[in-house]
């Protein structure tokens, strides 16, 4: 095969995204090495800065400053920039509540607050019975975009069929649902170390308890994830055989 007729890199999966795969990449799940860099950049020069000169300030403006740089790097490459500006976002909110408070600890309150949202969220999902993994998941499947679902209400069918023809299938039902008490393990042992530490005042624990539980233990639970949903479909990962071969 010549280099004009090889087929395309296919995209990078990440986030969710990943478990829909045949196969599983830890780096792109979590964003490659740069996003990775993004992530982790902002929370650990606050850790530095504050445990080494104890001023809030200087603190903030270097976790400010390091998210306006991936932003500005982002858009000078005319790179995707969705990730780094969430990322920024998450920095603004810490940002202006540990200032306005004067306590260094609220820069991570915004994450704690969000994992509990999460917390409630997922756990509600499966005492409906209504496994947001599953949820997530098909809907990816499927192809659920903007433009896909007013595709399908042009054409009288229901967008939204692939997101919920699975749990006809008890057996989908229980897979997403072990895939679900994953996430739940997830945002309920964040909390369970972190609470503590933002409660005692302990910014540099606080600070690193959160790199170690975010991306190395949000990788994990892709992988897991992954590992219980790829057989969820084996047809869709098997390759269909040409017809003289059957």
């Amino acid at each position: 095969m010549s280099a004009r007729e090889q087929p395309a890199t296919p995209p990078a999966r990440r986030g969710l995204q990943a478990v829909t795969g045949e196969t599983f990449s830890f780096a792109d799940a979590v964003g490659g090495v740069r996003g990775v860099v993004e992530t982790v950049l902002p929370g650990t020069l606050f850790v530095v800065v504050y445990v080494a000169s104890r001023d809030l300030g200087w603190s903030l403006a270097a976790a400010a400053v390091s998210g306006l740089v991936a932003v500005a790097v982002r858009l000078a490459q005319r790179t995707p920039v969705t990730q780094a500006l969430g990322g920024l976002a998450g920095i603004a909110v810490g940002v202006i509540w540990a200032w306005r408070s004067g306590e260094a600890g609220n820069f991570f309150a915004i994450g704690l607050w969000t994992n509990a949202a999460y917390l409630v969220l997922v756990l509600a999902s499966i005492l409906a019975r209504w496994p947001a993994v599953g949820l997530v998941v098909e809907a990816l499947r499927a192809g659920l975009t903007a433009e896909r679902a007013r595709e399908q209400s042009a054409e009288g069918a229901n967008p939204f069929a692939g997101m919920t023809a699975w749990r006809a299938d008890r057996a989908l039902v229980r897979r997403y649902t072990v895939a679900t008490w994953l996430w739940v393990g997830m945002f309920a042992l964040r909390l369970a170390v972190q609470v503590p530490l933002y409660l005692d005042d302990s910014v540099g624990w606080l600070g690193t308890a959160r790199l170690v539980l975010g991306v190395p233990l949000w990788g994990l639970v892709l992988w897991l994830t992954w590992a219980v949903v790829r057989g969820a479909h084996p047809h869709a990962l098997a390759p269909e055989q040409p017809a003289e071969a059957r």
